[in-house]
């Protein structure tokens, strides 16, 4: 195995030389640090995981949350897409990722203690379910904890701006002349919340009513509870001519018990998703939805983990990350 003794003859300087021009560091000859680490890349040199950890007192090894009770976590897009943003991030400044779980082996082990026995620098949450003891016993915990739409007292994390979401799906819904709308929304969660009340809000600010029958609980990437509630829907003498869904899974499920009710999508009946799935979106009718900027939530994300690492005094006003939603018009929704 090449050592850095190893890289230090072959270059004919200092080891000292040699760790701090691996270590990309200032006070090394620009020239010498670049002839140094391409005679690494030429022999071969990997470092030494175990001996850097010793050194620094990291294992630059940051443990990843994504386990919620459906087990969805990496078959969702929007959680998916923000882990890969998170993932890069984090690999450019030299950081692995490792799934935690309440299992090791045969073992049942808590998130804490999962994670005390990787010995992980910090967590990355986003698709669990923030309300459980169990989340909740490590969000508490020394370790450095960024979120993701779950934001706590005192804690990091990056959300989309859901409110604003909604209330620009329901605005534009309105806007084409839609009075009767309905809005099928996930299970409960700050997200749903927040949904909820700018839907809520938005009709009202438009003195429309929200009848019962067109305010429905469904559940996140659930596609048959969404086509048995649009059926629902379209079966109720006060039929919405719009229907707003929690996400773009849930939103096809909705065309498609729309399509089986004699229906146009897009014509006789409007439809909203949430998400910006560009796959989804191209199953035809170009799908109507609300994009989430996937690659800045997960980029935000390991920014303030790694000022959290650092032991960075972060603000308070810098510790929440709220990023913007995007309108994407598609052929959803007739105007009336």
């Amino acid at each position: 195995m090449v050592s850095i003794k190893d890289i230090a003859q072959a270059c004919g300087v200092s080891t000292a030389t040699v760790s701090k021009a691996l270590n990309n560091r200032e006070d090394v000859n620009p020239a010498t640090r670049d002839r140094v680490r391409e005679t690494a890349k030429q022999l071969g040199y990997l470092p030494n995981a175990m001996a850097r950890a010793l050194k620094t007192n990291r294992t630059y090894n940051i443990g990843v949350l994504m386990v919620d009770k459906a087990d969805r976590g990496l078959q969702h897009y929007f959680f998916a897409s923000v882990l890969d943003s998170f993932k890069v991030a984090m690999e450019r400044s030299g950081y692995d990722l490792t799934f935690i779980s309440n299992q090791i082996g045969s073992q049942t082990y808590s998130y804490y203690e999962h994670c005390m026995y990787r010995n992980v620098d910090g967590v990355f949450a986003a698709c669990v379910d923030f309300e459980s003891a169990d989340v909740q016993t490590l969000l508490a915990s020394e370790l450095p904890v960024v979120s993701v739409d779950y934001v706590g007292e005192g804690r990091y994390a990056v959300a989309s701006d859901n409110a604003k979401g909604i209330a620009e799906a329901c605005g534009y819904a309105i806007r084409k002349g839609h009075k009767q709308i309905a809005f099928i929304y996930g299970e409960p969660s700050q997200v749903t919340d927040a949904r909820k009340d700018a839907f809520l809000n938005t009709m009202k600010a438009h003195r429309l009513e929200v009848p019962g029958n067109l305010f429905l609980e469904g559940k996140y990437l659930h596609p048959e509870l969404a086509y048995q509630l649009t059926q629902l829907l379209l079966s109720d003498p006060g039929c919405p001519t719009c229907i707003l869904y929690p996400d773009d899974i849930c939103a096809v499920a909705g065309m498609t018990a729309i399509r089986d009710a004699g229906l146009t999508p897009g014509k006789e009946i409007s439809v909203i998703g949430f998400d910006g799935n560009p796959i989804l979106r191209m199953t035809g009718p170009l799908l109507t939805t609300i994009r989430q900027d996937t690659e800045t939530i997960g980029i935000r994300a390991a920014e303030i983990m790694l000022r959290m690492l650092q032991k960075e005094n972060i603000p308070e006003r810098e510790r929440i990350s709220n990023v913007d939603v995007q309108l994407l018009e598609g052929e959803t929704v007739a105007q009336l």
